[in-house]
Parts: C-alpha cells; sequence; structure tokens
C-alpha cells in the first residue's frame, strides 16, 4: 500500500508554484493546479505508478503562465503579424487608451446638454470626414460591420456574392457562414475566376436586397480571370434600387497614400482606397481599424447618412459596439491622418523605414551580439491578409544552420524574440523592431550563442 502522506499539502504546492513561476500566477490559479496535480499523483500511487505532484504541477504552471498576454519583439518581417497583435498604437493613441480606461469620461455624455449622448460622435464624424462619406459607425471589428450591414439591409433575403470573392479569413471564418448568421442568403455568381456584371444582373432579378462585392484580401485570383468593377455594380445597383456595399477589409484610407511623400509605394498595388472606392458612388464600405489604417481592433462602416442611421438604430449595433479605450485609440489615430501626420502611424512608419537605415542596424546589432552572420537582402510583407503577393524590400541578419536551435529558443527568452526561419537558417528582420529593442535583441543572441 502507497504511503499517500508521503504527498504534499495543496496549499504547500500551491504556494510553491507562486514562488517559482517566473511569470507569476495568482494563488486561486495555483491552488487549482496544485489540488489537480496532487488528486492525479494519488491516482497514480493507488495504480502502482509514481509520479511527483511538484514536477507536474510546474510544468503545467509554467506553460500557463506564459499564455498570459506579454509583450514581445516581433522580427519576423511581416509588419501586421495577425499572431502578435497586428498594429501597434502611436503612442498618443494608447495614451488617450490609457486614459480612457483608467478614469470617467463623456463615453454616452453630452457636456452641453447634461444628458445622455450619442456615443462615438466625434469619431464618427471624423471617419466621415477622412473617407468622403455622409456618415460614418464605428463597431468592435471587420466582421462585425458586414454582418450588421448584412442583418440589417438582407435578412431573409437574397444577396448575390461572387464565386471568386467567397472569403476565409482567420480563426475558419467564412463569407457564406457570415451571411447565413445574419439571416441573408448567399447567391453565388459566376465562377472562381470569372465574374461578369451580367452574372450580378442576372441573380438581382429575383428580389435581391443588395449588391456585395467582398475584397480578396488574403489572396488573389491571377491569370485567366475577370471581375466586375465597383463602378459596374453601382451602376447596376442604380437602375435596380439595390445598394452596393463593398467590404475593402484592409483599410487602406487612400489609394494615394498622401500622408507618404512621393507617390504611393509600389508595394500597395491596386489595393483598393476607402475614399476612391466611396467615390465610384459605392453606398456603404466597411473596413478594418487595425490593419492599413494603423489603428486598435475595430470595424468602420462609412457611407450613406440614411443607411448608416438604420445601422445605428439596429439592435445587433448594440452587441457590436466598440467600448470607451478603443474609441479613444482609433479617434487619436484618425486625428493623425487628418492632421496630415498619417506618416506618424506605426504602421507606416515601419513600411516606410529605408534600407540603408535597417542595414546599418543590423549590423550594429550582429556586432553587439557577437555572432557570425550576414547581412542579406529580403522581403517583409504587411500582413494581417493585407495586399498579397506584394512585398516591402527588407534586409535581414542571416544566421546560417541556427534556425531550428535558436528560434525557439530567442522564443523563450524575455522578453520572446519572434524571428524567422528559412531552410535551416534563423533571419532576423527589424523592419517591425524598434531601435530601443535592438539591444534587447543582440543581447538574447549573444547569451544563446554563448550556451
Amino acid at each position: 500500500m502507497p504511503d499517500l502522506r508521503r504527498l504534499p499539502s495543496v496549499g504547500a504546492l500551491a504556494h510553491d508554484l507562486v514562488a517559482r513561476v517566473e511569470d507569476g500566477l495568482p494563488v486561486a490559479l495555483a491552488t487549482e493546479i496544485a489540488r489537480r496535480s496532487i488528486e492525479e499523483a494519488r491516482a497514480s500511487a493507488l495504480e502502482g505508478r509514481s509520479v511527483d505532484p511538484a514536477v507536474t504541477a510546474l510544468r503545467e504552471a509554467a506553460r500557463l503562465s506564459r499564455t498570459r498576454l506579454r509583450r514581445v519583439i516581433n522580427a519576423t518581417g511581416v509588419i501586421l503579424h495577425t499572431n502578435l497583435g497586428r498594429a501597434p498604437l502611436h503612442p498618443s493613441a494608447a495614451g488617450e487608451a490609457r486614459g480612457a480606461a483608467t478614469g470617467y469620461g463623456n463615453l454616452e455624455f453630452d457636456l452641453d446638454g447634461g444628458r445622455r449622448g450619442s456615443r462615438a460622435a466625434y469619431l464618427s464624424r471624423l471617419m466621415a470626414h477622412l473617407t468622403g462619406a455622409e456618415a460614418a459607425l464605428v463597431v468592435n471589428n471587420n466582421a462585425a460591420a458586414l454582418f450588421l450591414v448584412l442583418n440589417t439591409l438582407a435578412a431573409g433575403r437574397s444577396v448575390p456574392v461572387s464565386r471568386g470573392e467567397l472569403i476565409e479569413i482567420g480563426g475558419s471564418c467564412r463569407l457564406p457562414r457570415l451571411m447565413a448568421a445574419s439571416g441573408a442568403h448567399l447567391v453565388e455568381v459566376g465562377t472562381t475566376n470569372r465574374t461578369r456584371i451580367a452574372d450580378y444582373e442576372e441573380a438581382a432579378g429575383d428580389g435581391a436586397a443588395m449588391l456585395l462585392k467582398v475584397h480578396p484580401s488574403n489572396y488573389r485570383v491571377v491569370g485567366f480571370a475577370e471581375e466586375a468593377t465597383i463602378a459596374q455594380l453601382v451602376g447596376l445597383g442604380r437602375g435596380l434600387g439595390l445598394p452596393v456595399v463593398y467590404d475593402v477589409g484592409s483599410g487602406l484610407l487612400d489609394a494615394e497614400v498622401p500622408w507618404l511623400p512621393g507617390p504611393p509605394p509600389a508595394w500597395i498595388g491596386d489595393e483598393p482606397g476607402v475614399r476612391q472606392v466611396l467615390a465610384d458612388g459605392a453606398d456603404l464600405v466597411t473596413f478594418s481599424g487595425d490593419k492599413l489604417f494603423g489603428g486598435c481592433q475595430a470595424g468602420i462602416i462609412a457611407g450613406r447618412a440614411d443607411l448608416v442611421a438604420g445601422l445605428k438604430a439596429h439592435p445587433v449595433a448594440r452587441a457590436v459596439r466598440v467600448d470607451g479605450s478603443a474609441i479613444a485609440a482609433l479617434t487619436r489615430t484618425a486625428e493623425l491622418y487628418a492632421e496630415g501626420r498619417g506618416s506618424e502611424v506605426p504602421f507606416w512608419e515601419m513600411a516606410g523605414r529605408s534600407v540603408t537605415t535597417l542595414t546599418e542596424r543590423l549590423e550594429r546589432l550582429a556586432a553587439l551580439a557577437e555572432v557570425a552572420a550576414d547581412v542579406r537582402m529580403s522581403e517583409a510583407v504587411p500582413g494581417a491578409g493585407s495586399v498579397p503577393g506584394m512585398a516591402v524590400p527588407s534586409p535581414v541578419l542571416v544566421l546560417e544552420g541556427r534556425g531550428e536551435d535558436l528560434w525557439p529558443a530567442l522564443v523563450g527568452s524575455d522578453p520572446p524574440v519572434v524571428a524567422r526561419r528559412a531552410a535551416g537558417d534563423l533571419l532576423i528582420d527589424l523592419r517591425a523592431v524598434g531601435t530601443d529593442d535592438d539591444a534587447t535583441v543582440a543581447a538574447a543572441l549573444r547569451a544563446l550563442c554563448r550556451s
């Protein structure tokens, strides 16, 4: 009969976990893990097996602690890395968000009238100005924006969509399922590679509620391909009396990119600009706030005032509304564009870093790290499904043959450094790394390469 008295107490093991887990763990969680580990050890002992509950508990506690949200250094060359949080906020936007989160504000209070006010009224007016729309509405993400539009305008009715635009985004979120959940009936038109305006016209004659165009943000259909333009859809919509909605997804505010000097960057490609789509006559446009717009997670709907008013009045609008901190952060980001300072938005600042400057930083980093590495030309990408197939020239530091051992070790450093692996090599791209973090990356490399 095993001596179960040798097992530690729950309290003692929990106390040990709190003390030993590097990133910290609340006593409540430590106690839960300790209790479960001791119960498993007791059951194993009765079956004649020996299991150390302290080892089991510490392993689980450390693993759980590392899932807690924490800062990482993005050395992947993917600027809007979906798994790493997409667009970092401008310091002033982060400051506004912090102020909104740590105190009271006029979120829904009219300071002039002393009564209940409209949530995000200032931000909506600002977004309408930036996009050239009559009105705008902000919700918690772009999928919610499209869902609200479909549920408001097309529940119980058909909506024709090109087969080449039946997108799937991260997390297995598929457009057909989103449409079904909204109550709209999807009518597939055209083929994967070729959809003409006549295909929409044929489908719209059967009681359609609206015409929907969806920008394939994370893929491209090339080769023997054809798609109906927004101008063609607007013309058809006007003739049939149907609103035209365009989900542009990535949130490029203006295809001319006027906040950067010179012509638009080549990597922008044919990404649709919100201002241009609305100028072409789209009735509503939906896009993300945390991709090319460079703000926090949000979905923005801009377009006709009467349609936006109907969206605001719909019960679903409350279910997908945005909170005060996000309103504050997005407002300040939008103000940077309005002030002609869009180049200071972190995404655009990182995308615009020169190859010369990045090369010099990488050379200094290699010297500080005391590693044998080469600086070579490579490519960074915008990321988050934005501008697929396009890349930004970007140098990288290459440590040959060190991808498999150094990559996980860097992820395990404090703070974690997420780099890139290619053909067994480790690649470090500083395009999305702040200059203040160069020394941190170098120190991590130096320590790991010496061990």
